[in-house]
């Protein structure tokens, strides 16, 4: 156990002057995005995957709740990809809305879409940062069928709200097929387990019409301040 001990001591390499500096690089992009954002308004991101084409079914709700949302006054916020976040921007664009993308490059979704508007197209090095972004200036979240990503803005949100780290704030999944399966074990085994409580499910709402989204995000701002959310 001691060779092994020091054998996983000798290797790691803690890089320690390169970590200092690049503390610089992620306040740049705290302060571009904070600088960009500051005077977008009341926003909604929206999430799902980046592998969904114009023709999905998924792709076409996120183009119209986004779209019904940019008329009403929201601007909406994406990774600014293909896909979904496409979609999203899309609608927005479409509305003459304002149109947001928190943009980062992935080995597998190297372009940006066409429709984020050219004061809003932002680039990120850093999940956090960017993350960062999707919740202080968001005023909903719209949750569509999407991969580890997608789940990950979705708990977080519900992670946040749940430990009153920020104000809460409307999240909506739409896919009731697509999330389905993840809903029925959140109630059967994590309130069951008691890992979570019954209670956290009313955090969010399920729905596959746009309009009812709408309503949602919309109901919601009657009796609640559009703000920043920290």
């Amino acid at each position: 156990m001691e060779k092994k001990r020091k054998q996983i001591q000798s290797r790691y390499d803690a890089r320690f002057e390169r970590d200092v500096w690049s503390v610089f690089k992620v306040m740049g992009e705290f302060v571009d995005g904070y600088e960009k954002m500051s005077n977008v308004g009341p926003c909604v991101s929206i999430f799902g995957s980046a592998r969904l084409k114009p023709d999905n079914r998924y792709y076409e709700m996120a183009v119209e709740v986004s779209k019904q949302l940019a008329e009403i006054g929201f601007g909406i916020i994406t990774g600014g990809g293909p896909g979904i976040m496409e979609a999203g921007n899309k609608g927005a664009d479409l509305a003459g809305g304002t149109s947001v993308g928190l943009c980062i490059s992935l080995p597998f979704e190297d372009t940006n879409n066409p429709y984020i508007g050219s004061d809003y197209k932002i680039n990120f090095n850093y999940f956090f940062a960017r993350k960062v972004m999707f919740v202080k200036y968001a005023q909903g979240f719209i949750v569509l069928p999407g991969g580890m990503g997608t789940l990950d803005e979705f708990y977080e949100a519900m992670t946040l709200i749940q430990t009153k780290k920020i104000h809460q704030f409307p999240i909506i999944m739409m896919g009731k097929e697509y999330w389905g399966g993840l809903i029925d074990w959140m109630k059967k085994t994590m309130v069951e387990e008691k890992t979570i409580d019954k209670s956290d499910l009313d955090l969010f709402h399920v729905t596959d019409d746009p309009e009812e989204a709408v309503n949602i995000i919309y109901n919601f701002y009657e009796t609640n301040k559009l703000r920043p959310n920290f």
